[in-house]
């Protein structure tokens, strides 16, 4: 049976109806209606979600990994639905909903493991010093504690793992703090039917209802008023660099300024060593095609540039990536917003005489088909838009006449997500070089590989200098992620049966 949604908000356990409603604009199937968000419909979730924080904050870590195991088994037993309508709505293969899925509901049980072990914790303990001369030094002990209520931003190009009950909601009801989500209107549907999975796993587990609250989209006051409200005291996002930016410049703004974790956007630049490219040309020009082209362009890992040495295996390279690109069929793009901007992007660079084309097509409505362009490192540098992010199947080779200008071309970089490195053994000193630079970039440098496709472990990094997110010290993927939403907390000659229980078990 098909899932037919409420069309409503989620508000503390109650479905609530808007003041107006707006139309969901699916890629085939049934348009659907959703209530259009409230300032008050914020108020009254960031005010449940402050109740709420009371005793979830406080609950002890086992109930929450029950809680977010719950979770994840009720996003499951709605496995069918949700493929149904996340594919109607996005247009993405049901294959890619079905792995993303897995990868919502892996992160949850994963975060749910982390707590159990208490690894996040932090713990550190300085034993009194009473007979040290000059002063006695106290007994110090140090842990993490959660922040408060948290707002969480759906993602446009990850209807599952980036939104309702994604990274960001996962990572943050492990921490122990509430959520209150602004859905996207880019997937309404599928993010209501994830909230109906949350609803669920709140009353099976006994929880506070206030821990979670989704409020749809349709109004960009909502978003406004929720990074803006005084009891909501940190923010994840995942989106444009220009709506990100003024989401951050309001948490700064505030009173008392929040932090706002913001991944944006990245070109995610490849260098191609010298005997790499002479063994492998045509092999990484394929390789490159089908990660250029992987969701239609639409992650944000996607590796928009590729940095080789000119010469005759340069010449190999675009060739192969050039007929692998020909024969990539037009590809299904999520809105019809992010469809335009792909054109356009397209039509900027088309127009611009600092680059040659090598491959240009035409892409109408919401199909987009893949672009190729050219240039060189010194026109490269010279214009600053060849190295803004197309959000789509675009990519740009840049020619450079050595490893002094590859590496020059490095450092005039901006903030990335990824940067890779390709090479063989005989590349090594090359890479020595170009090493340094990379980790100052980016928040993942890779070596023989591509970037699309992030693992959720512990040691992974899905962040980096602005304008690839707002806080390089944070990721927004992997059990580090849990940091942003924690703040250590020294207790100084506190009794044992006075400290918070997380010291003790």
């Amino acid at each position: 049976m098909a899932f037919t949604p409420k069309g409503k908000h989620l508000v503390a356990g109650e479905w609530l109806e808007g003041a107006g409603t707006f139309a969901s604009a699916p890629a085939h199937g049934p348009v659907h209606h959703f209530a259009v968000g409230t300032v008050e419909m914020v108020n009254r979730a960031c005010e449940a979600a402050e109740e709420a924080f009371w005793s979830f904050g406080y609950s002890l870590r086992a109930e929450r990994a029950a809680f977010l195991r719950a979770i994840a088994d009720e996003i499951e037993a709605r496995a069918d639905a949700i493929t149904e309508i996340g594919s109607q709505e996005t247009g993405l293969p049901e294959a890619r909903l079905q792995g993303e899925r897995g990868r919502t509901t892996g992160q949850l049980r994963l975060f749910a493991d982390h707590i159990e072990k208490g690894e996040h914790l932090d713990r550190r303990f300085d034993a009194a010093m009473p007979d040290r001369q000059p002063a006695p030094r106290p007994e110090i002990r140090l842990i993490q504690r959660p922040i408060g209520p948290v707002a969480v931003f759906g993602a446009s190009n990850f209807p599952l793992a980036f939104s309702t009950a994604g990274g960001d909601t996962a990572a943050a009801l492990a921490a122990g703090c509430p959520v209150v989500v602004k859905g996207h209107s880019a997937h309404p549907g599928t993010g209501e039917i994830v909230a109906q999975a949350i609803e669920a796993a709140i009353r099976t587990t006994g929880v506070h209802p206030g821990v979670f609250s989704l409020i749809q989209g349709g109004s960009r006051e909502v978003g406004h008023g929720l990074v803006q409200h005084p009891l909501i005291k940190a923010v994840g996002f995942t989106g444009s660099l220009a709506g990100g930016r003024a989401l951050f410049d309001l948490c700064a703004a505030r009173p008392e300024p929040i932090p706002f974790f913001g991944e944006l956007g990245s070109v995610n630049p490849m260098f191609l060593l010298p005997e790499a490219l002479n063994a492998r040309a045509e092999t990484l020009g394929q390789g490159w095609a089908g990660s250029l082209t992987m969701g239609a362009g639409q992650f944000c890992t996607n590796p928009g540039i590729a940095v080789v040495v000119d010469g005759a295996a340069a010449n190999r390279f675009t060739t192969a990536a050039v007929e692998a690109l020909a024969k990539v069929a037009p590809q299904t793009m999520l809105t019809d917003g992010i469809a335009k901007a792909y054109q356009d992007g397209q039509a900027r660079f088309a127009s611009r005489n600092a680059v040659k084309p090598l491959l240009v097509t035409q892409s109408s409505g919401r199909a987009a088909s893949p672009n190729l362009f050219e240039t060189t490192g010194a026109r490269f540098l010279s214009d600053h838009a060849l190295g803004e992010e197309v959000f789509g199947p675009l990519g740009l080779v840049v020619r450079v006449g050595s490893l002094d200008e590859m590496e020059q071309l490095a450092r005039g970089f901006e903030g990335q997500l990824t940067a890779t490195i390709h090479m063989d053994s005989a590349d090594l000193d090359a890479a020595r070089r170009l090493r340094p630079v990379l980790e100052r970039k980016a928040g993942r440098v890779l070596v023989n590989g591509f970037p699309t496709g992030v693992e959720v472990v512990d040691s992974m990094v899905h962040g980096g200098p602005y304008p690839a997110s707002t806080n390089f010290g944070a990721t927004s993927v992997g059990t580090l992620s849990i940091r942003r939403f924690l703040r250590p907390v020294a207790y100084q000659n506190m009794p044992e049966g006075l400290l918070p229980e997380d010291f003790l078990g």
